[in-house]
């Protein structure tokens, strides 16, 4: 739990909001994502997640202002790779809630976890270059680029780059 905000795992209640989220197709160049989700699967995964990284290989929290405890977006782990102690971080804030400070708090909270309660050893974010404002929350957090990959996400009928970044838990 932070000042502004605090991660929860996923509730049923999410439902309609995650059905938002993944259904924005202004996030989908981001997201690494370019279908819809029906209300259907949500539920299936919402109620299949054990919010458990080992056994779901991923893992999603929502991101709650503690004022009124309005879920202002979410926070991924994935491509987990338990050998290596890595995961990939994603995070999503609805647009109304932008610029607020919730996402560096959030993400702050979430390296914390990551690093001190899950004993990973990196962190890792891929970031399309025009975005830059996340790669400055990013960056603002510690992360470094590690390289630039070329033409890596195609955005619409063009291919855009994206930063490679990565934190060390030292």
């Amino acid at each position: 739990m932070g000042k502004q905000v605090r991660l929860r795992a996923l509730e049923p209640e999410d439902l309609e909001l995650l059905y938002t989220i993944e259904n924005d197709s202004t996030m989908w160049d981001i997201s690494n994502f370019s279908v819809p989700y029906s209300r259907y699967l949500l539920r299936q995964y919402i109620a299949q997640a054990q919010s458990d990284l080992f056994a779901d290989q991923q893992l999603r929290l929502m991101i709650v202002r503690n004022s009124d405890e309005a879920v202002v977006g979410t926070i991924d782990l994935m491509n987990f790779t338990p050998m290596h102690s890595r995961g990939e971080i994603g995070i999503a804030i609805q647009q109304q809630y932008r610029c607020n400070g919730y996402a560096t708090e959030a993400l702050q909270l979430f390296i914390q976890y990551a690093f001190d309660f899950l004993n990973l050893k990196q962190l890792t974010a891929q970031i399309l270059a025009s975005n830059e404002v996340s790669l400055q929350l990013f960056q603002s957090c510690g992360f470094r680029s590690c390289g630039i990959l070329k033409s890596w996400w195609r955005i619409g009928k063009e291919y855009e780059d994206v930063h490679f970044l990565q934190l060390l838990h030292e």
